[in-house]
């Protein structure tokens, strides 16, 4: 080449393919591009234990979430807890339990994505109900009517911190603790004004965690 200019081009073209390329064949070169994210989505399931007034308190979870590159996490979650306060109504002769559901936005960044174990802050935003029930026909396992005068609208924020086990791809352990902040409940001789109180859990989620980075190829002239 008795160019320089064109030697220079030829040069640039031959390192910037070589940096830049991933693998070839006969036409196509295919490129990585840093930005593109990572994505995932996941069916969780979550079982645990806390107190409300110092009465145990048992709570079941249920969570869908979309995964951004492994290091943040926005989904729905639902939850129902059932605390053994043993309270007896005198109007109605009967021992009574209490019961909540809520559910709202999940939100959860997470640490350390690329370890074996991650450490993440879920933070749960939402609303539900609350309200007693008969404890004795719960356990008789009888069939249960609940007005709507025994129910009371609640709003909750649960904050938390946990430690994620990455078992695979496709599945991934949870262990943590939560504390739930509510809003104050207004039924009639309620005694407890707040379900306020510590949650310990375990979960399971299954789902496609890493779908891979999107790739594109180009063309060579």
């Amino acid at each position: 080449m008795n160019n320089p200019k064109r030697f220079i081009s030829v040069f640039l073209i031959l390192l910037s393919i070589s940096v830049f390329a991933q693998n070839d064949d006969d036409e196509y070169i295919t490129f990585n591009d840093r930005r593109n994210v990572v994505h995932g989505v996941y069916l969780g399931v979550r079982l645990g234990y806390g107190e409300i007034e110092g009465k145990d308190t048992y709570v079941g979870g249920l969570k869908v979430a979309y995964v951004a590159n492994q290091q943040f996490e926005v989904g729905f979650e639902g939850k129902f807890l059932y605390s053994e306060q043993k309270l007896f109504n005198v109007a109605d002769n009967i021992n009574e339990d209490l019961f909540a559901a809520y559910g709202g936005l999940h939100l959860e960044p997470i640490f350390f994505s690329k370890s074996r174990v991650n450490l993440s802050f879920p933070v749960l935003i939402g609303a539900g109900v609350v309200g007693y029930i008969d404890r004795d026909a719960v356990r008789r396992d009888e069939d249960i009517e609940i007005d709507e005068d025994d129910l009371d609208a609640v709003f909750v924020l649960e904050p938390g911190i946990n430690a994620l086990f990455n078992i695979s791809r496709y599945v991934q352990l949870e262990a943590g603790i939560t504390y739930r902040f509510s809003s104050r409940i207004e039924l009639i001789d309620s005694p407890i004004r707040r379900i306020n109180g510590f949650s310990g859990g375990i979960g399971v989620k299954l789902g496609i965690f890493n779908m891979g980075r999107n790739r594109y190829k180009k063309k060579l002239d």
